[in-house]
This record gives C-alpha cells, structure tokens and sequence, in this order.
C-alpha cells in the first residue's frame, strides 16, 4: 500500500475528505522515522516552510483534532492554555523544558512503578502518565 493511499484511509477513517492540504498534513505528521511533537502552530508553520504554501490554520486544527479523537495522536496538555500533541500514541512520559518550551520523551527507567492509592468511584484507571516540569536551576548558576 503506497504512503498516498494510507494517508487518505486515515483521513477517511477520521471522517475527512482527503484535500491536497490534508495529504501535506499527513505527509509532515506521518511520514518520518522518529515520532515527535508539535503545537498546532508550529505545525502550521512547519507546513507551510515545507510546502512554500500556507494551510489555514483552521484546517490543521481541524484535521489534528480529527486524528487526535480517532486516536493517531495524543495530545498532552502543559497547562490550561497550552497543548501539545504527540504522534506516539503509546503510553509513555514527558519532560517539559519551561525555558525552550520543548517536550521531551522521558524513558521508562527515568520514572520507576507508579502507586495509586486511591481512585475516583465507578472508574477504571486506563493509563497514567507523568508529566515532569522542569526549568533552569538559577541557584547553581551563580
């Protein structure tokens, strides 16, 4: 199956019509070797200094949030104001740089077993994932 034809089995699957600017959205999210993550607006531009054409912004929200829901993204929020999105949809942990605003996977032995003493009633833990902040250390650069 050529790259083309998976990336409009995606969109359709997400319940999108497979547009010119949809295919350029697949094609920067999807076809690469390392997995790696964006805002929307970085995105945007990433598209756009890629193809020498802009997408409206509209669209790639539109289209990130459709493979977000259908679950070809994970999105990972840093605070009520800010979200990234991961095209590691597997669970895993993340450091957030507060300078450089850069996530960062965090590897498995960084973060040993994780206890929950308690849940909320009636629910399920499906997966836990740990986001660690982290920023310069002003006190050791003196």
């Amino acid at each position: 199956m050529s790259k083309n034809s998976e990336f409009i089995d995606k969109l359709r699957l997400s319940g999108l019509r497979p547009t010119k600017q949809r295919l350029k959205i697949c094609e920067v999210l999807f076809d690469r070797e390392k997995t790696f993550h964006f805002t929307i607006n970085d995105l945007a531009k990433n598209i756009s200094d890629k193809i020498g054409e802009k997408i409206s912004l509209a669209t790639v929200y539109n289209t990130v949030h459709a493979f977000k829901n259908k679950g070809y993204l994970k999105e990972i929020s840093v605070n009520s104001h800010k979200s990234y999105f991961d095209t590691n949809i597997t669970n895993h942990h993340h450091f957030f740089d507060q300078d450089t605003n850069q996530l960062i996977d965090c590897d498995e032995d960084v973060i040993e077993n994780l206890k929950v003493k308690k849940n909320i009633t009636g629910k399920k833990i499906s997966s836990i994932e740990v986001l660690i902040k982290v920023a310069t250390d002003n006190q050791n650069q003196k």
